[in-house]
């Protein structure tokens, strides 16, 4: 596969005003995402736009609608809007690419474009480097004048459609009534609309992170850092803490004890939730990526599903389950993917399915985690100023091998490279916490010595 010089794992990103997130390369991209869905269609092409609450959005949202605009597009600019709700209302107004405009979990000096289809999925490998290479040679992109050029309007009332659209994945027999629920929406992206949806179906909301000021989304809150949440669950005697991160794609989960609850604790409690109310699919499978534990892949098998692996990324955990049928999958970092509710993760919706869960077996969130065992696990993320193929180093190659040696059966190493920052992660697992965190410290240092 040709190597990637814009796209990483979730669309492109960085520093906000710096390339590649320029308002220049923003204008190309808009005109290239037009040109390309304009390919098999006389029409003008409609494409919408989100983003969250960064001050640089309004930037780079002005510079990709007069994109589309200058490439015969039709634009129309939602505002802040979850990404989520830019898929669905995507597919909903029918029109022919979504794109949000976020760095999600980021701080604010950086931020990112993800593309999504008429279908609202994320763009495959093959197009996004198609839209790639138009950017990097925009003389290859036809030239539009006269009636040929588009147009762009505000259209801020496509929020309500998102909110019922969410609203109805909780089963119309569970209500929120009586339950306190504290909401920390990161000032992001869902900060208006986060607690609409858990007070319009019957819960005593409490207000975290919604009060975007441009500089302050994931500041010390949300679904990175729930500790905030944690507090006012405690303080005020809530059920339930629901941590977003800035484009709403993601969540934490605090319980009624101020603890919060892994997100592979989460995967296998909905996995099970889905299986005993026979809405896990035929295949009975459950889709996450490398980085989960094994813990997880032995509690679903114990309740007979199988696990699925694939790389980083919902995307790719979508991908999977278009192609197998499966209808569930997420990620430890929160990313929940309900695919019959949703085209990608949604932090809102997967709160209310745990929700949901919970009113199903009538027992507490932590008793029906508790018994999800997972191996200890010990992560760092390394600062690099080189990407290696990590086999091609011989002294970070020495070091895995030896670290697999001593955990043996009982555990692996995982080391990939950030999608989205210059960062290599180091991943240790397994059944002896001394021997992981050991480890995991050791490979942390050779890789930082080879590519710091």
């Amino acid at each position: 596969m040709s190597v990637r010089k814009l796209f990483g794992t979730d669309g492109i990103r960085g520093k906000a005003n710096a390339y590649p997130m320029t308002g220049e390369v923003a204008f190309v991209l808009g005109r290239a995402v037009t040109s390309y869905f304009q390919q098999n269609f006389s029409r003008k092409p409609l494409i919408i736009i989100g983003k969250d609450t960064r001050l640089s959005c309004y930037m780079l949202e002005q510079a990709f609608s007069a994109g589309v605009c200058s490439q015969g597009g039709r634009a129309i600019l939602t505002g802040p809007l979850p990404t989520p709700g830019v898929a669905f209302v995507t597919q909903s107004m029918r029109a022919d690419a979504g794109v949000m405009i976020s760095a999600s979990h980021n701080s604010y000096e950086d931020n990112g474009i993800k593309i999504f289809d008429r279908t609202g999925h994320k763009l495959p490998d093959e197009i996004e480097l198609e839209l790639e290479r138009m950017v990097l040679d925009p003389s290859t992109i036809p030239q539009k004048t006269g009636d040929q050029l588009g147009n762009a309007k505000r259209l801020d009332e496509v929020i309500g459609r998102y909110i019922v659209h969410t609203k109805a994945a909780l089963s119309p027999q569970y209500s929120l009534e009586g339950l306190r629920i504290v909401i920390d929406a990161a000032h992001g992206a869902a900060y208006k609309l986060a607690p609409m949806v858990f007070e319009e179906l019957g819960a005593e909301v409490i207000s975290l992170g919604n009060q975007p000021n441009g500089t302050n989304i994931n500041k010390g809150c949300g679904a990175l850092h729930p500790q905030l949440c944690a507090e006012n669950v405690r303080k005020f005697r809530a059920d339930l803490g629901v941590c977003l991160d800035g484009d709403g794609d993601r969540l934490t989960i605090v319980d009624r004890n101020g603890e919060v609850i892994h997100g592979d604790k989460l995967i296998g409690l909905c996995g099970k939730f889905l299986l005993d109310n026979q809405e896990l699919g035929p295949t009975k499978e459950v889709v996450g990526t490398v980085m989960s534990n094994f813990g997880i892949e032995a509690y679903l098998s114990k309740h007979g599903m199988k696990f699925i692996r694939t790389q980083v990324g919902d995307r790719y955990i979508v991908e999977h389950m278009r192609s197998s049928g499966a209808l569930f999958g997420g990620e430890p970092s929160g990313h929940l993917v309900f695919k019959r509710y949703s085209t990608t993760g949604d932090g809102i919706l997967a709160a209310l399915k745990v929700i949901e869960s919970i009113k199903f077996y009538d027992r507490d969130l932590s008793e029906l985690t508790h018994d999800i065992d997972l191996y200890p696990q010990k992560m760092e993320n390394v600062h690099v100023s080189k990407r290696v193929a990590f086999e091609e180093v011989p002294e970070i190659r020495k070091a895995l091998e030896s670290a697999n040696q001593k955990l043996g059966n009982e555990g692996r190493t995982l080391l990939r490279y950030s999608g989205t920052e210059p960062l290599a992660r180091v991943m240790v697992e397994g059944k002896d916490l001394k021997l992981v965190s050991d480890l995991c410290t050791e490979l942390a240092g050779v890789v930082t010595k080879a590519l710091g």
